[in-house]
Parts: structure tokens; sequence; C-alpha cells
């Protein structure tokens, strides 16, 4: 019975109290797109398709057909999450580059047993009264975009979040908060930042839990959850993508800097209240048509499962293939590769779709 106990336990424990959160909406530093996991997300400079909504609104302004959808689907910690995004963009203004979009994300854990009524007041287990339940995050992306200046190289974007969590029927949470981006692009080189957050992401709880509930949490040992709020800490991403064409060849590399506030201690730059965590992404293309990336990321220290006195450095590399049949894109990465967290590998899959209207 204390399984869903357990589950409103875990969001306690990783919401934290209003004052010392630091670990919150975690759903949303996945990322989109498997181009983008291909190369780990050092994409900050270089994403120029919707998935830059995300990654780096002011890349938004890169995309060149009226209307462009993407959408990924993705199966994390070994199958039991479901990743979903889709996303719709679309060119506003012929006189300067403008662009609009929605992106829709959802992270659940389905089908869970949710045992509470499992055994009665007199100690008989009764099968049939338990029921399943899903544990859902959800984020709605409005964003907007355009180039500043008669050049074009100088872009800006913005998105307000809305962000609903819920664990079955007992709790759910409302959530807000807004990102902004700007991006450079040279002749063989792109300059990208990004600061998410920047308002500080407001969650507030509310449970719902009968009566009788509230007496089997208490019987077993469980806390009984009571509303609260939540904030995420904002963060500051920057990103230099150099890039370029030999013959029927292209090349892109780009390394990109992830400044927060986490002061996990295990990063390869990190402190008591500041994180520096360093990603680098390459793509290797073939006439336009086909691609090759890699990424390496998750660089941190260790405790030695030898010799806990000592500290091992580890790093985590993703791989993934693209190709682009006309209007069409299909991407795919494996992630998670040798993870040092123990996690499964994840298979990535997404797609993208530009809409010309016929001459």
């Amino acid at each position: 019975m204390k399984n869903f106990g357990l589950i409103i336990v875990f969001v306690q424990v990783f919401s934290f109290s209003t004052q010392a959160q630091k670990f919150v909406n975690e759903f949303l530093n996945i990322g989109v797109g498997a181009r983008a996991h291909g190369m780990f997300g050092s994409v900050v400079a270089s994403a120029n398709d919707g998935t830059a909504a995300y990654w780096n609104t002011a890349g938004l302004t890169d995309i060149t057909s009226p209307l462009q959808i993407n959408a990924m689907h993705a199966k994390w910690f070994g199958g039991i999450a479901n990743y979903d995004y889709v996303s719709i963009a679309k060119k506003l203004n012929s006189d300067y580059k403008s662009v609009a979009s929605f992106s829709f994300i959802r992270l659940g854990v389905d089908n869970i047993p949710n045992t509470l009524n499992l055994i009665g007041p007199d100690g008989t287990v009764d099968i049939n009264k338990v029921t399943n339940f899903s544990a859902s995050d959800y984020a709605g992306l409005f964003s907007y975009a355009r180039t500043i200046g008669n050049d074009e190289r100088l872009s800006v974007g913005g998105n307000i979040k809305v962000i609903h969590r819920s664990i079955g029927s007992f709790g759910k949470a409302w959530g807000f908060g807004a990102d902004l981006g700007v991006k450079y692009k040279g002749d063989n080189f792109s300059l990208g930042a990004t600061a998410r957050d920047i308002t500080t992401t407001f969650n507030a709880w509310s449970f719902n839990l009968t009566d009788e509930e509230k007496r089997v949490f208490q019987s077993t040992g469980n806390d009984i959850p009571v509303s609260s709020s939540e904030i995420t800490l904002p963060r500051l991403i920057l990103g230099g993508a150099y890039f370029g064409n030999r013959g029927n060849f292209s090349y892109l590399a780009e390394v990109d800097f992830n400044l927060s506030t986490n002061g996990t201690q295990s990063g390869i730059l990190s402190g008591n209240n500041l994180n520096l965590d360093p990603s680098l992404g390459v793509e290797l293309g073939y006439m336009q048509k086909v691609y090759l990336r890699m990424g390496l990321g998750n660089m941190q220290t260790v405790i030695n499962q030898t010799n806990t006195s000592q500290r091992d450095f580890e790093i985590q590399p993703n791989v993934g293939l693209g190709l682009k049949l006309g209007r069409l894109k299909v991407d795919y990465a494996l992630a998670n590769i040798g993870s040092v967290s123990g996690v499964l590998v994840s298979h990535i899959f997404s797609l993208g779709l530009d809409f010309v209207p016929r001459k």
C-alpha cells in the first residue's frame, strides 16, 4: 500500500519548499527533437526549425517554409515513461522575419497501480479494488521571434510557458514561466544565448484526498501531502557553433555552457550555489540529405564505488542519424549511452514537415 504514498513523497522530495528549490519541472529539461538529442542538446546557437521554440526561441527566424510541424516520441527510463512533443510554427511577416509557434510537451508514467484500497479495515485483501492512474506533466509554449536590422543576422525571441502537473485525481499543479533568447548568425558561425525561467516559474500544488485515503496514509506510515508551492530557478545557456561545406559534405560543431544555480557539487565546474555544465555536439552531412551526429555531456565527478574517498570523472555520449526527404525530415537518437546514473538507453524518434504552397 505504500506504492502510491511513495509517489507523493517523490513529488515532495524533488519539489522542496519555496525557500530551497532547485530541481522543479525537470521534465522541461529533457529536451525536444532527435537531432538535438543526438548532439546532446548542444543546439542553442544552431537550432533552426520549430524545435528552436524550446532550445532558443530566436532560432525560429531561420525557418524557411511558411508553416512547419515537428513531432517527437521517446520512451525514457527503460520504457517506464512516455515523452511526447508536437509543435507548429508559422511565419507572420514578409518585411522582416517574424515567426510564431505553439509547442506541446507531455511526460507521463501510465497504468500505476493504486493500492490504497487493496486491504480492507478487517484485513481482507481484495484485488478487484486495485485501480490504475497516471502521473503526468504537461507544458504549452507560446513563442514569438523576429529579426533585428536589415541584414537579418540578429534575432530575438521569447515564450510564455503554461505548466500542468497531475497525479491521478489526487494532486494537481498549475505553473507559469517565461524564456528569452537571442541569436547572431555570421557567415560560418553563430552565437546563441537563452535565459530560461527568467521570472522564476511558479507552480501551485493542491491535493484532494478522501478521509479514508488519509486514514490509509496514516496507518501505513506515509505523510499526508498538503497544498504547497514551488519555483523553478533561472538558468542561462550560452552556445557557439561553427559550420561550413566542403563539396557534397557539410559540417557543424557546437559547444554549449549551461549556467545554473543547482550547485550539485558533481558537475565539472560547480560550487555551493553555482554550476557550469558544458556539452559538445557535432553534425556531419552528405548532400544535405543524410546526417550523422554525436554529442558529449553530463560531465561529472562521481564517487568511486571501490574507494569512496576517491572520485572518478565520467562523461556520457549520445549518437544520432538524420534523413531529409524533400519537405520531410526524419531523425533518430540513441541517448543515455553508458549513463553514469545507470539509466537504460532511450530511443528517440522525431519528424519535421515543411508546408510549402504550390507555385
